[in-house]
This record gives C-alpha cells, structure tokens and sequence, in this order.
C-alpha cells in the first residue's frame, strides 16, 4: 500500500513574504490540517511524533520567523503565522484520552478536510 502522504521536503523557502496583516488567517479555528511529513537535515520545530498526523485548529498565535531557517543563523527566514493545534493523543501516540496543543508554523500544516477519524 503506498503512503498517500509520503515524506516531502520542507515547503518554506527563503524567498517567502512576510504575510499581509490585514489578510485573513489561511487556517481559522476549526479547521482540519495534517502536518507535513518531512525530515530535513536541519532543525525543525516539528516534532517527529506529530510529523503526517492529524489535528484541528485551535487559533493563530501571531506571526514570528520560521525557526527553521533563523536557528541556523541565517538573517533571511520567512516569517509566518504561529498556529494553535489539537491533536488527539491517541492519534499521537496511539493510547491517551487526553488531547496534545503545539504551537506549529503555517509551512508545516496542509488543510486535511477528509474526516478519516
């Protein structure tokens, strides 16, 4: 069976615009993402457990630089909006009655609108 979300190279890029402020969150509260699965050779604030899962979104949390790319010294990261995202530990971690909130950048999440829960 072939992964219908297999590992992908980080979709930032140095080059990215800073978002417009009086543009519309790309993810409101609510809406179903999946998380990137990739494994660059550099750091990354995506968690490897939380790497192709799904979540829901909770709220934005502002907009910062891509730590991706400012944690290796480079002055050019993008910067994008901070997302509040629930996952459920079960999802996670495959056991859990609770739910998980990680504050993840805009370029780790698609939108997921197929509810395969």
């Amino acid at each position: 069976m072939t992964d219908p979300h297999p590992a992908a190279p980080h979709p930032a890029a140095p080059d990215l615009a800073a978002p417009d402020p009086a543009a519309p969150d790309r993810f409101p509260p609510g809406t179903r993402v999946r998380t990137y699965r990739h494994d660059p050779p550099h750091h990354t604030r995506l968690p490897r457990y939380a790497r192709g899962k799904r979540g829901v979104v909770v709220e934005p949390e502002g907009p910062e630089e891509l730590a991706d790319i400012s944690a290796r010294g480079r002055g050019d990261a993008p910067v994008e909006q901070i997302y509040a995202v629930r996952f459920e530990a079960r999802d996670l971690w495959g056991e859990g009655d609770h739910h998980v909130v990680l504050d993840l950048w805009e370029s780790y999440l698609e939108e997921d609108p197929d509810d395969e829960r």
